[in-house]
């Protein structure tokens, strides 16, 4: 029956096979996944004294991460199981003796991947940032008691055109900021126009910062003024230091809202290079199923034995998460360029992958083209 399968009929008998196999992996994997949190932090929510609908609702609004995080593992194994089944029945050979090649195999998942990594980093930064973000929520506020719009940075820095701004605290959630000291530089940078304190300010979109009891200094004249509200249109909002708090992980950002940030915090003097590191990392992890159909092909022609290739498989997979960590702290200390260090699994894993498949195709396509010039003399 395989014989006569057209490569139409073909992809579409591919496609429902591992189609099948992505559902029942991935259908375990969050099974065991959800499991091990469930008896990691059921201590923790017994001890608040959280309802069965709290807890529901946490692992219900974490499984779009959940999704996310295992998916690239989750395709690997599908595809690892499907293609050394077929190579095990023989349908692989039977392929092969009909015409089509390792090539066939490399197109069609190579385009397969690319269309699951599109949907990945759209569903991750739509329902699985929305996810991460309240299940964040439950766990900080109910469990942990810990009130977000409560939480502090200390000792901040913002620069925008003249202006220098030091605020010893500031409430991101509040958009406010106290004990703060303001530098108004001459615009040729040669000395400072005014310098001016306040215990507080309240920040808005539309009016800048509201210093409130604000001290002018001017030291060119040697005088100063007090002012109950002084009104500086400085546009830099607070919200946007939302992530850089320590506690919170700029990944939960999705992909336009953090490149929002990136912008306005260059444009404050602040340094982005984690955060472009990080705006990378989403491109190159959804693209790691790319990677991981590689790694099956790969190893579907060193052997066919299915309990090898996925040990193989989950090893290869850990390297690539080990890579992938590796390029993030190397992209957030400014060792290698953001982009760089973000798509270094993927590069390393891919082109070993490649390797393998180009030693494997290039003398079958030798073979072919060999084969069909001695059909081309036979019928001269």
């Amino acid at each position: 029956m395989i014989r006569r399968l057209l490569p139409g009929h073909l992809a579409l008998y591919v496609l429902k096979q591992n189609m099948f196999l992505m559902c029942v992996t991935l259908g375990v994997g969050t099974g065991i996944y959800l499991l091990s949190d469930l008896f990691d932090r059921l201590d923790d929510f017994i001890e608040a004294g959280l309802g069965a609908g709290t807890i529901l609702r946490y692992f219900i609004v974490k499984m779009p991460l959940i999704f996310s995080q295992i998916l690239p593992a989750v395709f690997l194994i599908s595809m690892t199981i499907q293609l050394c089944v077929m190579a095990r029945s023989k349908e692989l050979l039977a392929l092969r003796t009909g015409g089509l090649s390792l090539a066939w195999f490399l197109r069609f998942f190579v385009v397969y991947a690319v269309i699951w990594s599109f949907g990945q980093l759209l569903f991750s930064q739509v329902i699985g940032v929305y996810g991460e973000q309240e299940a964040y929520r439950i766990w900080k506020e109910d469990v942990r008691k810990n009130q977000l719009d409560r939480r502090v940075l200390h000792n901040i820095w913002l620069k925008e055109g003249r202006f220098v701004v030091e605020a010893q605290e500031v409430m991101p959630f509040a958009n406010r900021a106290k004990d703060i000291t303001l530098y108004e530089f001459a615009e040729d940078n040669g000395g400072i126009n005014r310098v001016i304190t306040s215990e507080s300010a309240e920040v808005s979109d539309k009016y800048g910062w509201k210093l409130e009891n604000a001290v002018e200094l001017s030291p060119d004249r040697f005088a100063s003024r007090k002012h109950p509200i002084f009104t500086i249109p400085i546009k830099i909002n607070l919200e946007v230091f939302k992530v850089v708090d320590p506690d919170i992980d700029p990944a939960q950002l999705p992909l336009w809202q953090l490149n929002k940030v990136i912008a306005q915090l260059e444009q404050s003097g602040s340094r982005v290079d984690e955060l472009r590191t990080a705006w990378h990392s989403k491109w190159s992890y959804a693209f790691s199923l790319l990677t991981m159909a590689l790694v099956s092909l790969a190893l579907v022609t060193i052997t066919e034995n299915i309990y090898l290739n996925i040990g193989l498989g989950l090893a290869l997979t850990f390297v690539y998460y080990a890579l992938f960590m590796l390029g993030a702290s190397a992209g957030d200390s400014g060792f290698m360029p953001p982009i760089v260090a973000a798509w270094l699994g993927n590069i390393l894993v891919s082109s070993l992958a490649l390797i393998r498949i180009g030693w494997v195709l290039i003398p079958e396509s030798a073979g072919k083209y060999i084969n069909r010039l001695k059909k081309a003399d036979l019928q001269r």
